[in-house]
């Protein structure tokens, strides 16, 4: 994962806008991950959020570099997700696949949240990020 692009230092708003957009899906995907662990529990399906995503879409593309495409991936996600929540057997019972995708995501969301943190402070991927990456077959670029 690349970090941000070189604007932060010469450009303090789009630093700012930045800031704001990646606050922005922390907190959306925090309420997505809550609404996910209410689906554990209850096997009652959800409707995740994705406004913010496509509200902070451009800044995001425009300033994230490769960390954009894991955002773009997780949010293109989401009806496959919900479909998975929906189809439930008897007793509200799920499929291993279905259960499998929704837990995928939600360890998606997760890791998601790190890069981006890390993204934005422009630091070096933390030892966990970079052995989730090599577990999931990805080459860590730092």
């Amino acid at each position: 994962m690349r970090a941000l692009r070189s604007f932060g230092r010469s450009d303090p708003e789009a630093r700012a806008r930045l800031e704001a957009a990646v606050a922005a899906i922390d907190r959306e995907l925090a309420a997505n991950l809550e609404l996910a662990s209410m689906f554990d529990q209850t096997h009652q399906a959800v409707v995740l959020e994705n406004g913010e995503f496509a509200r902070h879409r451009l800044t995001l593309e425009r300033e994230l570099g490769e960390t954009f495409e894991l955002v773009a991936d997780l949010y293109a996600r989401i009806p496959d997700a919900e479909s998975a929540m929906e189809r439930r057997g008897p007793a509200n019972s799920l499929k291993e696949e279905d259960r499998g995708l929704v837990e995928s995501w939600e360890g998606d969301a997760r890791a998601l949240q790190w890069s981006l943190h890390d993204a934005l402070a422009g630091g070096r991927r933390s030892p966990l990020l970079r052995l989730i990456d090599r577990i999931r077959g990805r080459s860590s670029v730092r």
